[in-house]
């Protein structure tokens, strides 16, 4: 059982099928035909059956796809070990959209400028999809929210904080000060789909004073959330560091939340996958964070709180 043969049996599986996974490994359908039999004759059991058109994971193909995801992510892993004194290779990183637009361009760039021999690729999504990506090894890492559930993450993550975001309620232009819940005038909270982080915190912040939004609008982006707040439409929850970014605030209006506070970004990965690219954006990112905290000050390109 190589590693190999391992690559092809996940990708047919994440491909759904041979023929895509064919193409996504630039090889002929045939030969990865013949390498899935090869394995399942090493093995003795079959991995696959045939319904219709697709294939089902039969439960001896169910066991082996976390063994096979856990040796494919250690086999990387060593291959980035034995160049610890160069980051190279790829690595995939996850990240809430508010941390790619603000924290994230400055930083990055100068990783670029430093270890050009990384390939970066980022990924968007809500805290609760980049959590899952990081346990399924899509990501080999993900910026995200402290969880609601700090057990969410439990042993199988390590993670470091790295950013602080004060979480603000956004209004239309004129509306009343807002002390608590039963000061917003709008019954409609707009926010990303469940999974993200900062919409669990609002929500339970809304249940704690016996109130439920009589529904809300799911948007994909933060500039159309903004737009859709200035137009009238609801109310929002968004870091204070996405204001940073609006060409025109001139009809939102932005409100504390004390009883929420500051929550935490941190950078989290699998326990033992690691490698020396990841290594080095970690220590730049706990650099920039260790500067801000002893200056105070965040530059508005990297998103000031």
């Amino acid at each position: 059982m190589d590693l190999a043969a391992l690559t092809i049996f996940r990708a047919v599986v994440r491909e759904n099928g041979v023929t895509r996974a064919a193409a996504k490994l630039n090889r002929v359908q045939s030969n990865v035909t013949t390498r899935i039999k090869q394995l399942e004759e090493q093995l003795g059991t079959d991995l696959f059956i045939r319904d219709g058109r697709r294939l089902v994971l039969t439960p001896a193909g169910e066991t082996l796809l976390p063994y096979a995801e856990r040796l494919l992510a250690l086999a990387d892993e060593a291959r980035h070990a034995v160049r610890e004194d160069r980051p190279s290779g790829r690595l995939r990183l996850g990240t809430m959209e508010s941390v790619a637009a603000t924290r994230l361009p400055a930083l990055l760039a100068r990783y670029h400028q430093q270890w050009p021999a990384v390939a970066l690729e980022l990924e968007i999504g809500t805290t609760g999809k980049l959590i899952e990506r990081v346990r399924e090894f899509e990501v080999d890492a993900a910026l995200v929210a402290t969880p609601l559930d700090r057990a969410t993450l439990g042993d199988l993550f390590e993670s470091v904080p790295v950013f602080r975001e004060e979480l603000v309620m956004l209004t239309p232009r004129g509306h009343r000060p807002i002390r608590d819940v039963r000061d917003i005038a709008l019954s409609t909270l707009i926010a990303f789909e469940r999974g993200c982080a900062y919409r669990s915190y609002i929500e339970k912040w809304y249940l704690e004073h016996g109130v439920r939004p009589a529904r809300v609008l799911e948007l994909g982006s933060y500039h159309a959330i903004v737009a859709c707040v200035a137009a009238g439409a609801g109310v929002a929850v968004a870091p204070r560091s996405v204001l940073n970014l609006q060409t025109d605030a001139s009809n939102i209006a932005v409100h504390e939340l004390p009883d929420i506070g500051v929550i935490e970004t941190l950078l989290v990965w699998r326990r033992g996958h690691f490698s020396s690219a990841l290594n080095a954006l970690k220590q730049a990112l706990v650099m920039r964070q260790d500067a801000v905290n002893s200056t105070g000050i965040a530059t508005v390109a990297e998103g000031a709180v």
